[in-house]
């Protein structure tokens, strides 16, 4: 059975589980899918069950298929640490390091401050995907990802976290708005108001349903969107305010001629975090993206 587990082998049925499609997967790895069906197939009799099932969101794992999911992300893990240790040795740093950011991170200075670490370790490769707080934490423990940066507020227990930048929520608003004319609001001030809702499911919509319920409200979205950019857009039309990060839509704000009025309430600053599996489960190489990231937030 072992010889049916070599590293090309478990990197195909990683990408297949993490895409959901053979085609894509083959895409992503470069090779054609018959190849990576062939595999597949391989190790499914090698183990005597299958491992890969058909299901409403496309190709999943079985049980079995987790189980090895599991083992193969911490065996090729495992790999490209140990590449990554060597190659200090001899070439210098080079290796690949995946970063998943939330939405509002991805929109601020995290590409800035990945940028300045790749002009310093040319050769290193960073992949930089965006997804919501729930879904990088979850890809994190998995070691589907090796790096997260995300509102501390996500549940990251088990996880190693280090500080990384913040940032200040504050009302968007039309120039013609009722609250326009305010220096600053308060939360509870806006609920009277049409309101955009920004990433559904996120963790700023969940805290922001959680702060309304606190002061005994609820929020009711006139309309509802994925991006910051369509929100600033929305209001520019004047469909309703919006809470959202000053620092990531500033530049779309002003170019909309939107007023952006400071929330006054405590928990408006949010800080951020950059987490991992802990320094023994991560390669030389994210450990150094980790280490610049955490300076660059200190500078």
């Amino acid at each position: 059975m072992a010889r049916h587990f070599d590293p090309v082998t478990l990197r195909l049925f990683v990408a297949v589980c993490e895409e959901r499609n053979i085609a894509r997967a083959a895409e992503r790895e470069a090779i054609v899918p018959s190849a990576v069906s062939k595999r597949i197939a391989a190790i499914e009799e090698a183990v005597g069950a299958p491992l890969l099932v058909r299901g409403r969101r496309g190709i999943e794992p079985t049980a079995a298929g987790e189980a090895l999911l599991r083992q193969a992300r911490d065996l090729l893990g495992a790999m490209e640490r140990m590449h990554a240790e060597l190659s200090e040795f001899t070439t210098g740093v080079h290796g690949s390091v995946r970063v998943l950011a939330s939405v509002s991170v991805l929109a601020e200075r995290l590409p800035d401050d990945i940028g300045a670490f790749l002009k310093r370790y040319q050769r290193v490769r960073v992949s930089l995907d965006e997804r919501i707080s729930a879904d990088i934490v979850r890809s994190v423990r998995e070691g589907a990802a090796d790096v997260g940066v995300l509102w501390e507020a996500a549940d990251t227990s088990g996880l190693h976290t280090v500080p990384y930048r913040c940032d200040h929520l504050c009302v968007a608003v039309h120039p013609d708005h009722p609250l326009a004319k305010r220096k600053r609001v308060r939360f509870e001030e806006t609920l009277s108001h049409s309101a955009i809702g920004v990433a559904p499911g996120g963790t700023m919509e969940t805290m922001l349903r959680r702060q309304a319920a606190l002061l005994g409200r609820s929020i009711v979205y006139r309309i509802q969107v994925s991006s910051l950019d369509a929100a600033c857009r929305i209001v520019a039309a004047g469909l309703g305010l919006a809470v959202m990060p000053r620092e990531a839509i500033s530049p779309d704000a002003s170019a909309a001629g939107l007023v952006l009025l400071p929330l006054a309430d405590a928990w408006s600053q949010r800080r951020f975090v950059i987490c991992s599996r802990g320094e023994g489960s991560v390669s030389a190489t994210a450990r150094l993206l980790i280490e610049h990231l955490h300076k660059k937030a200190k500078d």
